[in-house]
């Protein structure tokens, strides 16, 4: 996933709390069900000392921030001030998952979480379009009425004047929000004719974030569960191209022997130290741990080698949350691999250079 979507947990102080269960919206004891989650994991939160005001924070999001659609699963990731993150999940984890640590734990978010959370859906016919924006608590509506008329360009907008001059205030709309909002992907609803139009009337910029879904209209209307199964399968579609991508790139710059690849601890964190890091890969790291400096801006396998760096040793944190963060400080994309690769220790890089042989001191 790429780290600008992670990037407000580098601001935020800690420690963290991070949480992970099933929460479906699909049951008829919805309602029960999600007070006998809470109760659970509320009990594991007392247990591990999680402080009473961001316990407090946590059980809002759960019990009242709901999502727009339960998939699944869901994450929780809250700090002193707040919550931070709050998304679906494709899939619950297997046991619910609590964390208070002084860094959060975003791995099940790369496992089992969406590559775009923030997404618009636009319905169109030759009349118009209705669009819903999606966000990780969000889901709002609009109607945008077809005009023959030319529209006013939305900001950035440069179109290839083509498609239906009719849906050129729904193609407006649409680049406007995105432009606004920063909505990294696009799903187009409708018949053929109105797909094909609309796409032809957006924003290069816009039209490849845009994936035509061809659902077909029944009567009394679309179904909208139908659609948004579609848009699941799509992104998880497209958290596996990444996987795939990563892996596939690993393995080869590894058969050139570019130097353009790292696996293992001590390759990986020297690496994170240079950052020449482009994609943390993440496999099964387990209980891993490696040793940081106080500012957290030089990591090792141990104590000895980060001294070895020049950085004085000042905490031994969890590999499989100090690395993701430090991925994400230096702008590294993180993905989770699975079976693909297995790479030592459990952790690889492609990276953006080669390494140097004698990286200079801090």
């Amino acid at each position: 996933m790429k780290s600008d979507r992670f990037r407000q947990l580098l601001d935020t102080p800690g420690p963290f709390v991070s949480v992970y269960f099933a929460d479906a919206d699909d049951t008829d004891d919805m309602g029960a069900q999600l007070d006998l989650n809470w109760r659970a994991l509320r009990e594991q939160l007392e247990q591990q000392g999680a402080d009473e005001s961001v316990t407090a924070e946590i059980e809002y999001a759960v019990m009242n921030l709901r999502l727009p659609i339960g998939r699944g699963g869901r994450a929780v990731v809250a700090g002193p001030n707040g919550v931070v993150l709050n998304e679906h999940l494709l899939r619950p984890p297997a046991e619910p998952v609590v964390r208070v640590s002084e860094l959060p734990y975003i791995v099940p978010i790369l496992e089992h979480g969406f590559e775009h959370s923030h997404y618009l859906l636009v319905v169109v016919d030759p009349a118009g379009a209705f669009i819903t924006t999606h966000t990780d608590v969000t889901r709002r509506s609009e109607t945008v009425a077809a005009d023959g008329c030319p529209a006013r360009e939305a900001p950035g907008a440069e179109t290839d004047g083509l498609g239906d001059p009719k849906l050129r205030a729904v193609a407006d709309r649409v680049s406007e929000l995105v432009h606004d909002a920063s909505f990294d992907a696009v799903f187009v609803v409708g018949d053929v004719g109105s797909r094909s139009d609309l796409l032809a009337a957006l924003p290069e910029r816009v039209r490849e974030r845009a994936t035509s879904l061809p659902i077909g209209v029944r009567r009394g209307g679309y179904d909208f569960e139908e659609i948004q199964r579609a848009i699941d399968i799509t992104l998880l579609r497209q958290r596996l191209s990444v996987i795939d991508s990563a892996a596939e790139r690993f393995t080869a710059e590894v058969g050139r022997q570019s130097g353009l690849a790292a696996e293992g601890l001590g390759a990986v964190c020297s690496a994170l130290r240079q950052g020449s890091v482009a994609t943390l890969i993440l496999g099964e790291i387990n209980d891993a741990t490696v040793v940081v400096d106080e500012g957290l801006t030089t990591v090792a396998p141990t104590a000895d080698m980060l001294s070895e760096q020049g950085a004085s040793p000042a905490k031994t944190l969890r590999a499989d949350e100090a690395l993701p963060l430090m991925a994400i400080s230096v702008g590294a994309s993180v993905v989770r691999t699975d079976e693909r690769i297995a790479p030592a220790d459990g952790i690889a890089a492609v990276l953006r250079y080669a390494p140097m042989l004698h990286p200079p001191v801090p």
